[in-house]
């Protein structure tokens, strides 16, 4: 197995502080919003994996990536056999809901990147304990963009995923806040929010398409 490296979610979501969440939305939806989220300058699209349905979309997902040179990750990892399903189907990072040390192992003896979700102080020392820079804070809406300039207090070596609540109204506030990155699914599909989020991506980083 390769070994994974803290810097991995550094050069995988260097292009965007934006990330895709698309969950429950099945096969040929799941590859338009990619293809969406790719034309507005988003590298990065997560498909969760709870049915048989997400397993084919997240391949599906994977397979039109690949022409892009594009990542993939699969969501809502919260087993050790899911992590295996998971990089079978072609995912190359994997996201968690919540912290399970097991299924980070599982995740780390894979070689695959892991982001477990996070919501408390507590919980970032565990992760941090396991060897993990880059972690998911969820809800970030009810968790609040407060949390994450309080969080970065004792742990200025965490770079942090927000997911939960997100889209083109609140987006920048959680950035302007420290995230690193945020996380956007339904907004996806509203044209007057794509133009938003695109002037998210122009601001930041000056290469939205």
């Amino acid at each position: 197995m390769t070994e994974t490296t803290p810097d991995w979610f550094d050069t995988a979501f260097a292009g965007a502080p934006l990330m895709a969440i698309l969950r429950g939305m099945g096969v040929e939806r799941s590859v338009r919003l990619s293809e969406t989220a790719w034309d507005l300058g988003i590298d990065s699209v997560e498909v969760p994996l709870q049915t048989e349905e997400d397993e084919r979309a997240l391949r599906a997902v994977v397979a039109a990536a690949r022409e892009r040179g594009k990542i993939v990750g699969a969501g809502t990892i919260i087993t050790p056999a899911q992590v295996a399903l998971a990089a079978d189907a072609g995912a190359e990072y994997l996201v968690s809901p919540g912290l399970d040390p097991v299924v980070v192992r599982a995740a780390q003896e894979a070689g695959i990147p892991i982001l477990p979700g996070v919501a408390t102080p507590s919980e970032v020392q565990l992760a941090v304990s396991l060897g993990l820079t880059w972690l998911k804070a969820f809800p970030a809406t009810w968790l609040g963009s407060g949390w994450f300039k309080h969080i970065r207090g004792p742990f200025p070596q965490v770079r942090f995923v927000a997911t939960g609540g997100l889209d083109a109204s609140n987006v920048e506030e959680y950035l302007a806040a420290g995230v690193r990155v945020a996380a956007v699914g339904s907004a996806l599909e509203d044209a007057s929010q794509l133009e938003r989020l695109a002037a998210v991506l122009q601001a930041r980083t000056g290469s939205a398409q």
